[in-house]
């Protein structure tokens, strides 16, 4: 089954509800710039929060080209699960976080077959990916899916990203078979404030395969 990625998690009832719905795991950003960002106390209280709603779900820290002492507090301080890197840091990083018990996830921007080319690279236990854009984060616009699907099939655990909602996300599955889909802009009100309906339709939707919400 398809895992499914709630990204940009800043209120505690926003991460409480979609733990409460089967997601398996939650993303917090942890990069000041980002409009979506939070920090170690907000966070924790927000992750504890998902945890007593689920035994299951996951927190997943979201950095951008920050160091490892920047890095390793907040990992400990929110028993992180996973570790997103989400800008140009180096093999090195994921290879220390990597040692120290923590699951890295790591994300690149697709735009062209070449795009694909780092992830031989990377020693990463997933890959995130999404449109390129000209901050960083994600754009909330989708890419070529057939680019997606080849790096499935080269054997690498993909987590894709970009544009996806409960209109669209059954389709990319069907096209891509993503290790886990991660959502952001589409379910939300606003930066970090998640819509209900929007959470529950999108899980809805991966979970049943069909599309929710057609205009």
């Amino acid at each position: 089954m398809t895992a499914i990625k709630i990204c940009g998690v800043v209120r505690i009832d926003d991460a409480a509800y979609a733990a409460s719905l089967g997601v398996d795991y939650l993303g917090f950003n942890f990069w000041p710039q980002s409009k979506r960002a939070t920090d170690a106390y907000r966070g924790n209280a927000a992750a504890k929060s998902a945890r007593v709603a689920s035994k299951t779900v996951k927190i997943v820290g979201v950095f951008v080209d920050q160091p490892l002492a920047e890095i390793l507090p907040i990992a400990e301080k929110l028993k992180l699960d996973v570790v997103q890197l989400h800008g140009d840091e180096p093999a090195a990083l994921g290879q220390e976080l990597a040692a120290r018990g923590y699951q890295v996830w790591r994300a690149f921007g697709i735009e062209r077959e070449e795009d694909l080319d780092p992830l031989a690279s990377w020693p990463a236990a997933g890959f995130v990916l999404d449109s390129k854009s000209e901050g960083r984060g994600g754009s909330g616009k989708p890419f070529d899916h057939a680019l997606a699907a080849r790096a499935v099939a080269a054997g690498h655990r993909i987590v894709l990203a970009g544009g996806l909602d409960s209109r669209n996300v059954a389709n990319a599955i069907l096209q891509v078979a993503p290790f886990a889909v991660d959502v952001c802009s589409s379910v939300e009100i606003s930066p970090g404030d998640k819509d209900p309906l929007k959470v529950f339709a999108f899980i809805e939707a991966v979970r049943r395969k069909i599309s929710y919400l057609k205009r």
